[in-house]
């Protein structure tokens, strides 16, 4: 899957976890008893509000690039030069190469981790209450990697990823969900997302690694199987076909869209709690 489908994956599972957004049915009949006419979109399990919707979605959006941090030019290779290059190329050697380590059930609990470890150390502040500075550290390589994915600046403007970044980071830092394990799971959710999409793919994951399970020779040759389960070990769903298909633009623009509306409505509530307060400090 590409970079930037893969930002929007991630920040579409933020919005789906936060938000529920309804979607009205009223040109549609439906029998009486049968409830309101709208669907819900998105699940609504934690509760950060408009300004955490907005954050965290750019924190999962950029967190959905990670585990490509294995391939030296990867979107997230070029996106805070020359440390994130020097970062990936450290990286990909470690984990043992492109979709190994860090596209596997270890990988996922490596990169949780890290985002856990970042949110111990708070701060206690008179203005803004709790902050966490390793976390709003780190959300500045996550933003980053989300604004160069999703194509917020050209590429030929290569110091302001780091603006961006360092930006989003501080208002992150600040006015971060009061949620302790936001972090973690914005990292965990983005991190998961990108798995799930490299296995709608014909390359896969081998979700086991550093192991390898092979399917026995007597499995190989069954058509539908030798597709999911492969002769390298690697599992795969190739609903999507090869990355970049025409199936992965088709899938991603109800998603993008879904991303943009909650996004809007998230800035709206925000706007309106802002004159809110402002009215009430009056």
């Amino acid at each position: 899957m590409m970079g930037a489908h893969h930002a929007a994956t991630g920040a579409a599972a933020w919005v789906a976890l936060t938000t529920q957004l309804h979607l009205p049915l009223d040109f549609i009949t439906v029998p009486m008893g049968w409830g309101e006419h709208s669907l819900a979109l998105g699940f609504g399990l934690l509760d950060v509000g408009p300004l955490g919707v907005l954050t965290g979605a750019l924190v999962t959006a950029g967190a959905a690039l990670v585990p490509d941090a294995d391939h030296h030019n990867a979107t997230i290779a070029h996106s805070l030069p020359p440390l994130s290059n020097i970062a990936c190329a450290g990286i990909g050697k470690f984990a043992g190469g492109h979709r190994h380590g860090t596209h596997s059930l270890i990988g996922i609990a490596a990169f949780v981790a890290v985002a856990w470890v970042a949110g111990l150390w708070t701060v206690e502040t008179k203005a803004f209450g709790t902050v966490t500075p390793l976390a709003g550290l780190l959300c500045v390589f996550l933003v980053a990697f989300a604004a160069k994915a999703l194509k917020f600046i050209p590429d030929r403007m290569r110091k302001v990823p780091w603006a961006v970044g360092l930006a989003a980071a501080a208002l992150i830092t600040v006015f971060a969900p009061e949620q302790q394990n936001w972090f973690p799971l914005a990292m965990g959710t983005g991190v998961i997302m990108h798995i799930l999409g490299d296995m709608l793919t014909t390359g896969g994951c081998n979700l086991v690694w550093p192991f390898t399970i092979k399917p026995p020779k007597a499995l190989q040759g069954i058509p539908v199987l030798k597709r999911i389960w492969q002769k390298n070990g690697y599992v795969s769903f190739p609903v999507l076909g090869n990355a970049g298909s025409v199936r992965e633009w088709l899938l991603l623009v109800p998603v993008s869209l879904y991303v943009i509306v909650a996004m809007a409505s998230s800035t709206i509530d925000l706007g309106q709690q802002t004159l809110t307060a402002l009215a009430e400090g009056l």
